[in-house]
């Protein structure tokens, strides 16, 4: 069975790199050093101001920089277990509390968000060869959604696994749960307080029982059953010294095998990569493709940077029935030179989607005899949009396209005759597509704006759609629509963005408008339901989403023009949108707010940085902020490929020049800035917001607010439900009384 996902290099919410001076000589760049990092580094001088700071010690720590001394006083706050720096942040979340508290609209949005929150949500089934299904439900503000089993599709649901029963917080965290290929057994992962750490439990589904033994260290990491059942791939990282889980830069990732009913330590090692310790070792399931549907092969994906690029080996484990995993890894390319993804096998035919001459993707046909790509079949060629990917159903072949951000989703035999192209409910992303290459039916999740999230069922044969599940959610939207518009760069640059208004919006220039932008990665920001936008549409809000560079959008040559030396384009875009709105009438700049989470918090907390007195408010939302030290920290090493490091002498270059923290000076005013973390953050440690937000706080030139949360057992990608709306309702009411909303309607 598949579960289609992005390819691994997406993974969220990571991000990418800079622009300028690829070959300056080392005068200049030393020049430059000095002059940007030194300077900055003088905001010492709190202006006056309302809000009173907590005092963050400064001392004379320096890094040096290819002989260039760089005064660093913040440093100290990368020692999360010093209690001068606990006592620093529950001050700051003291003064921010008290200041939402104070927030006359902030009630209101909370309570509004609460009632549109509350409603039942399914993730498309994991169907079986033996019809069982397993699935997610959330009946509504539950903190974590439950596993269900059905026997058959016909059969009534019954509960596998409740998570929120786990803790009472819900800071253990079920990430992950797949089922064995004949549904006995759950292997599920858990995390605590959110980590990116993960613990592999497996329980038999039909007593309930869990089994005697766990997997431990697993982070970034699929599960993948052999056909028998008896056991599964993962992959694992060493253990962290001195248990430290959450700011350890981790390496050497392995891919293990374990047999049930044995202790880790016996677990098998399949394969590891000392020569490259910072590749990702992946299974062909995890990146998006049930490729193991026969049982016999087993596919191994080597990631090694960001971009779409691996390299993909093969074991051959025999009888599916009683697999064998002597006859050890085999190399099928190895040049790290193009995608390869492996979506399907059809005896010894291998399919694959690939970007090798087909920048945009496309779809081939090989053997695992002879995969020589002048040999290669190809199956669906390279088309109209991006392959985002491809999967293997009835023995057809699906292909999910995103064009210019929006979804397109085609069915074709594996003669590459196209046979259906599936029929969307509107403007929208297809996110999640549930098929086996035996079944007749697959389902898919459709989401949009405006609608949220239903599943649908798709019979192959004949072509028809039903719903399979639809949320009743206390929202119309037929007052609104969603455009998409395009505009023109800094550079002359077309680029595409979203814009969700109520219908016949009169463009004065009056509305509070937010804008969201990520922009690294390869990451496409698609039509998505969030149910804090009909609460701000409500409002009266306008909510813009540019697809800016650095993302996805229009393949890989759109990435690549956002990351690296090109990194500046992307503030550029966001900039440039933000002018768009400002110039078509939508709103003014004292009226709009920006939004960006984890590479998108680097985005606006660079915008912020670049153009102070563009935007009327800002959200970072852990951000990486340092970008001359992300890469001592946690898995900051593997983002190289897209951002570049301090450490060599071009990277710098550009990394100095938009590094949000390097790039603070005093006296300049700041627009109101609400930046969050959290304690439990382990792959963007909170050290980042730590040391900005002292820093711009001291900088500051105004009265506009600059405030820091921190939360405790949630991370980078988890928060449960009721903190998820909570600190919605902290970032939203921050922005609209900023932006010049201070009651919903006369409510107060």
């Amino acid at each position: 069975m598949l579960r289609c996902r992005r390819p691994a290099d997406a993974w969220d919410h990571w991000n990418k790199n800079g622009r300028l001076l690829v070959n300056a000589p080392v005068r200049l760049l030393t020049t430059l050093v000095i002059a940007v990092l030194a300077a900055s580094a003088s905001a010492q001088t709190p202006a006056a101001r309302k809000l009173q700071y907590p005092v963050a010690r400064m001392d004379n720590t320096a890094d040096t920089y290819f002989g260039t001394k760089v005064p660093v006083p913040y440093q100290w706050m990368e020692d999360l277990k010093s209690p001068e720096l606990r006592r620093w942040v529950n001050a700051e979340n003291r003064l921010t509390d008290d200041y939402l508290a104070k927030i006359p609209i902030r009630g209101w949005i909370e309570q509004h968000l609460t009632e549109m929150w509350n409603y039942a949500k399914e993730d498309a089934p994991t169907q079986l060869k033996n019809g069982m299904l397993f699935f997610r439900r959330n009946s509504g503000l539950q903190n974590q959604s439950v596993v269900y089993v059905q026997s058959s599709p016909a059969a009534a649901p019954r509960i596998v696994l409740d998570p929120n029963k786990l803790s009472a917080d819900g800071s253990v965290a079920l990430v992950a749960d797949v089922p064995s290929p004949q549904g006995r057994y759950l292997a599920y992962a858990l995390s605590e307080d959110g980590s990116d750490w993960e613990t592999i439990h497996v329980m038999d589904v039909a007593t309930g029982r869990v089994l005697p033994g766990v997997v431990r260290w697993v982070k970034f990491s699929g599960i993948s059953w052999t056909r028998d059942g008896k056991g599964f791939f993962y992959a694992r990282f060493p253990k962290p010294p001195n248990g430290s889980t959450t700011d350890h830069a981790v390496a050497n990732q392995e891919l293990c095998y374990h047999l049930l009913g044995t202790a880790q330590a016996d677990d098998r090692l399949v394969y590891a990569r000392p020569d490259m310790p910072h590749a990702f070792i992946l299974d062909g399931d995890f990146v998006g493709g049930n490729a193991n549907q026969e049982g016999r092969y087993f596919l191994v994906i080597v990631q090694n940077n960001a971009a779409r690029r691996n390299e993909l080996y093969y074991i051959d484990l025999g009888n599916p029935d009683s697999p064998k995993l002597s006859g050890g890894v085999k190399p099928l390319y190895t040049k790290n030179d193009a995608a390869f993804y492996p979506i399907g096998q059809a005896g010894d035919t291998l399919y694959l989607w690939t970007t090798l001459d087909a920048p945009n993707g496309k779809i081939v046909a090989t053997s695992f005899r002879d995969p020589n790509p002048i040999h290669w079949r190809t199956v669906v060629p390279e088309g109209k949009g991006v392959l985002v990917s491809a999967m293997m159903a009835d023995g057809k072949i699906l292909a999910n396209y995103q064009v210019i951000a929006k979804s397109r989703v085609e069915l074709f035999n594996t003669d590459g005759e196209l046979l259906r192209t599936l029929a969307l409910p509107a403007l929208g992303a297809v996110d999640e597509i549930s098929a086996d290459n035996d079944a007749s039916t697959l389902y898919y999740a459709f989401t949009s704006y405006l609608y949220p999230t239903a599943i649908y069922k798709f019979d192959i044969a004949n072509g028809k759609t039903t719903v399979f599940f639809k949320p009743d959610v206390k929202f119309d939207p037929s007052p609104y629509e969603v455009k998409q518009v395009f505009y023109t760069s800094k550079d002359g640059t077309n680029v595409p963005m979203f814009i969700v208004a109520k219908k016949g919006l009169k463009l004065d220039g009056s509305h509070p408008t937010v804008l969201y932008g990520y922009g690294g990665f390869d990451f496409s920001t698609t039509p998505n339901f969030d149910p804090m936008l009909p609460v701000w549409l409500e409002l009266g809000g306008v909510y813009a989403v540019a697809n800016i560079r650095g993302g996805g959008e229009y393949g890989e040559a759109w990435h690549r023009t956002g990351m690296l030396g090109n990194k500046q384009n992307v503030f550029d875009d966001f900039a440039w949108a933000a002018k768009y709105l400002i110039e078509q009438g939508y709103t003014a700049s004292k009226h709009l707010g920006i939004q960006g989470y984890s590479n998108g918090g680097l985005l606006t907390g660079a915008s912020i940085t670049q153009h102070s007195d563009l935007f009327g408010a800002a959200y970072i939302g852990h951000g990486v902020l340092d970008m001359l030290r992300y890469q001592k920290f946690s898995g900051g090493a593997y983002w190289a490929a897209e951002y570049g490091t301090s450490g060599v002498k071009k990277d710098l270059g550009w990394l100095v020049k938009y590094s949000p923290l390097q790039n603070v000076h005093a006296g300049t005013c700041y627009p109101p800035t609400f930046i969050t973390t959290s304690w439990d953050d382990d792959r963007v440690v909170p050290s980042h917001e730590f040391k900005f937000t002292a820093k711009i706080q001291q900088a500051q030139g105004c009265d506009n607010p600059i405030l820091l949360h921190t939360t405790g057992s949630t991370s980078h990608m988890y928060m449960p439900t009721d903190k998820l709306i909570q600190q919605d309702a902290d970032v939203w009411a921050f922005e609209a009384s900023n932006l010049g909303l201070t009651s919903a309607h006369g409510k107060q």
